[in-house]
């Protein structure tokens, strides 16, 4: 086909597109005229995010603190539009294992790039600028908290101690109350909030639960154990995001947090006041999101 014809085709295919729209080709057709040619930084609106970066001190690195946790929250975000399609739309064996994998690599991309914090930034002056963040916390990302829920049923976001509270049949308000990131922030004995779990239950924690009533029998878990005959492939992919994101992350996490409140001994407190320690050890969170994968040893 010459050219010529290759365009009259194009033509042709653009007024088909607007005429069963029910619209004036000719309008849209004009309005190309107009256009101007889009640009990268317009396209990734680079100039918006760049202006997104309000330090609240003149230390430099708080740039890169404030930089590095809004580029995880850019990739939880992209493991969020995984899991929506995993979950809403019947997808076959193939897709799921490549979407798994996607989720792979971006917990990978969480991983690896936590070296950003823990040897990026100068000792003393994050010690210092970070007083400045009470009583903010990354607890409080709620992308976090989304994810959770989307791979996994309720139950599954208890620990041992959780799971002895919580009566028999549980309602997903109950469920929350008992949930292992709530030991955070909450003393189980009194009951008595932190501040920045507060913030975090009156921000986010009704919009939390109606999530899980919406997923309730569709999560990522619950759509895996209706599969007939898993294949081995897709099987190892959900174990090794169950692994990196259960374990590995945190363990990344809890070692740059021992690196700038306890590399001298101090065993500073968390922005938030949680029990950062207890908190963000895998043994003590016991977040499994795929529990019929695993064997007992």
């Amino acid at each position: 086909m010459s050219e010529e014809n290759k365009t009259k085709d194009l033509l042709n295919k653009l007024v088909k597109k607007y005429e069963d729209l029910g619209e004036n080709p000719n309008l849209y057709l004009e309005g190309l005229l107009q256009a101007s040619p889009i640009s990268y930084w317009d396209y990734i609106e680079v100039d918006t995010l760049f202006s997104l970066q309000k330090p609240r001190t003149d230390y430099k690195d708080e740039k890169i603190f404030i930089m590095y946790h809004q580029v995880t929250e850019l990739v939880l975000g992209m493991m969020m539009h995984e899991l929506k399609q995993l979950v809403n739309e019947e997808l076959a064996d193939g897709v799921w294992i490549d979407k798994i994998n996607r989720l792979n690599r971006y917990t990978s991309m969480l991983i690896t790039s936590f070296s950003v914090m823990s040897q990026g930034m100068s000792y003393d002056d994050y010690n210092v600028f970070r007083k400045t963040l009470a009583p903010a916390s990354g607890f409080q990302s709620v992308s976090f908290r989304e994810i959770e829920i989307y791979c996994t049923e309720l139950k599954n976001l208890l620990n041992e101690n959780g799971k002895a509270r919580i009566s028999e049949n549980p309602t997903t308000e109950e469920y929350f109350e008992h949930i292992y990131w709530k030991d955070a922030g909450m003393n189980r004995e009194t009951g008595e909030k932190k501040l920045m779990l507060r913030m975090f239950e009156d921000k986010y924690q009704e919009d939390l639960i109606a999530l899980a009533n919406d997923l309730k029998g569709r999560t990522l878990q619950e759509k895996f154990d209706k599969i007939e005959n898993p294949s081995p492939e897709l099987v190892e992919s959900l174990q090794e995001f169950d692994q990196m994101y259960n374990v590995k992350w945190p363990m990344v996490h809890l070692d740059t947090a021992q690196h700038y409140l306890d590399k001298k001994g101090e065993n500073q407190a968390a922005t938030g006041g949680s029990e950062w320690k207890k908190y963000l050890h895998p043994k003590h969170q016991q977040r499994k999101f795929f529990p019929q994968i695993w064997k007992e040893e």
